[in-house]
């Protein structure tokens, strides 16, 4: 597990870990995130990223940002 990142969306600051990022690559279409202590997963569907399972607890807006932000960082 990486150091804490953070993100901010709708002028509020949030933590996030990434989860096994050195299993991340180019091709990578899910990722496992810690946020506020609880793990969500992120799908890749063609280029929106949305939660697994289709647990629809965050904004979809907000996923996507955290989906965003992971890509530009490890460079996918």
């Amino acid at each position: 597990m990486g150091l804490p990142l953070r993100i901010t969306f709708n002028d509020q600051d949030y933590v996030y870990q990434i989860i096994n990022s050195n299993l991340i690559n180019q091709n990578t279409v899910e990722l496992e995130l810690l946020l506020n202590g609880e793990k969500l997963q992120l799908i890749k569907e063609k280029t929106v990223w949305i939660q697994k399972d289709g647990a629809g607890t965050l904004d979809p807006n907000f996923v996507q940002a955290l989906g965003r932000s992971v890509s530009l960082r490890l460079r996918m």
